[in-house]
C-alpha cells in the first residue's frame, strides 16, 4: 500500500464554505443599513486571519476520486452570482446615491470576483460552445469582462511569465501600475488573438462582446435608472480588480526567456487551507498552468514552487503597500 493510498482524498465538503460569503452577501443586501459592509468585513476583514487559522497541510491529501459534487459547486456558484446581484439591484432601488449602495456595490464585487470570474476561470477552460462554456460566458457579463476568456486561454496561458504576457506582473511592478498596465493590455491582446485569425471589425468576437456590454448598460440606465446602473458597474469594477490582484501575485517577479519551458517555478502557489477551499484550489496554480484542462479539484501542490508569504487573502493587504509587498516577497523569488 502507498503512502498515497494511505492517506484519504480531502472531502468536497470543505469546499462549501465558499458559500458563506455571497449568502452574507445576499442577506445584508437586503436587510440594508450597516449590515451592507458584512461581505467588505468577512472576506477582507476576516479573511486574513482564518488563513492563518486554518493553517496549511503538512502533507497535500490525494486527489479526489470524483468530480461531480465540485461540477455541481460550480453551477451553484454560478446560480447564486445572478441572485447576488439581483439583491444589490433591490438595494440600490431603495437607497438610490446613499452610501450604502456603493458599499453594497464593494461587498457584491467580492462574491463576483469568486462565484462569477473564479468560476468563469473554470468554466471557460471547458469545450467552446457547451453548456458549462456558455455559463461562464454569462458571469463574465455579469462583471463586465467577456473578453477575459480569450486573453486567457490563448495568451496568458501560452506566454505567461514572458513579457509578451500582459497578465504577469513584472519584479518591482507595483500592483496599481500593474492594473492600470493590463487591463486595457489584455483587452487589446484578446482583440490582437481573433485579428489574427482574420477576424476583424465587427467580426471580432472581443469587439462584439464590448458592443453587447454598453448595450446592457445603456439598457439598464434608460429602464432602471443610474444608481443601480452605477451600483452594477462598481461591483463589476471591484470584481475586475480583485481579479487583477489575483494576477498580479500569482506570476510576480517569476519571469522566463520567450521560448523558455515553463515550469513550477513561473507560478506562485498557497497551501493556506482557508484560500484553497473558498476560492477552489486556485491558489494551486503551477499545477494549473502545467495542465490547463485538468479540473481545479484535481490539482495538487509542487513541493519545491515558489510559496507566497500568506493565502490570497492575506496577500490582499500586503499587496496594497508596495515596499511591504518587495519586502515580505523578494526574498522569495527564486534565484
Amino acid at each position: 500500500m502507498t503512502e498515497n493510498e494511505q492517506i484519504k482524498p480531502e472531502s468536497w465538503l470543505w469546499h462549501l464554505l465558499g458559500l458563506i460569503n455571497p449568502t452574507i452577501v445576499m442577506a445584508s443586501n437586503i436587510v440594508g443599513g450597516f449590515w451592507v459592509a458584512s461581505g467588505v468585513i468577512y472576506m477582507l476583514g476576516l479573511g486574513p486571519f482564518l488563513d492563518m487559522l486554518f493553517g496549511r497541510a503538512s502533507k497535500p491529501k490525494p486527489p479526489r476520486e470524483s468530480g461531480r459534487p465540485f461540477e455541481a459547486l460550480l453551477y451553484v456558484h454560478a446560480f447564486i452570482q445572478f441572485a447576488t446581484l439581483g439583491t444589490l439591484l433591490y438595494r440600490a432601488s431603495i437607497d438610490g446615491s446613499a452610501w450604502t449602495t456603493w458599499v453594497a456595490a464593494l461587498s457584491t464585487g467580492i462574491s463576483s470576483g469568486v462565484s462569477g470570474i473564479i468560476v468563469a476561470h473554470e468554466l471557460g477552460h471547458t469545450k467552446k460552445g457547451s453548456f458549462s462554456w456558455w455559463v461562464g460566458r454569462l458571469n463574465l457579463l455579469s462583471v463586465m469582462y467577456l473578453h477575459f476568456t480569450t486573453e486567457h486561454n490563448f495568451t496568458h496561458h501560452k506566454h505567461v511569465s514572458t513579457v509578451k504576457d500582459p497578465a504577469t506582473a513584472r519584479y518591482g511592478e507595483s500592483l496599481w501600475w500593474f492594473v492600470a498596465r493590463t487591463v486595457p493590455g489584455q483587452f487589446r491582446d484578446a482583440a490582437a488573438v481573433h485579428h489574427r485569425k482574420g477576424r476583424t471589425g465587427f467580426s471580432n468576437p472581443v469587439y462584439r462582446g464590448l458592443l453587447l456590454q454598453i448595450v446592457l448598460v445603456g439598457v439598464m440606465f434608460a429602464v432602471l435608472g443610474p444608481w443601480i446602473t452605477g451600483a452594477f458597474l462598481a461591483q463589476a469594477a471591484f470584481a475586475i480588480f480583485l481579479l487583477e490582484y489575483i494576477n498580479y501575485i500569482r506570476h510576480y517577479g517569476l519571469l522566463r526567456e520567450v521560448g523558455e519551458r515553463q515550469t513550477e517555478m513561473h507560478s506562485w502557489q498557497s497551501e493556506e487551507r482557508w484560500s484553497r477551499w473558498t476560492l477552489l484550489e486556485l491558489t494551486r496554480h503551477p499545477a494549473h498552468h502545467l495542465k490547463a484542462s485538468k479540473p481545479f479539484w484535481e490539482l495538487q501542490p509542487y513541493e519545491d514552487a515558489p510559496t507566497l508569504p500568506s493565502g490570497y487573502y492575506g496577500c490582499f493587504w500586503i499587496a496594497l503597500i508596495p515596499p511591504l509587498w518587495k519586502r515580505l516577497v523578494h526574498p522569495r523569488i527564486p534565484q
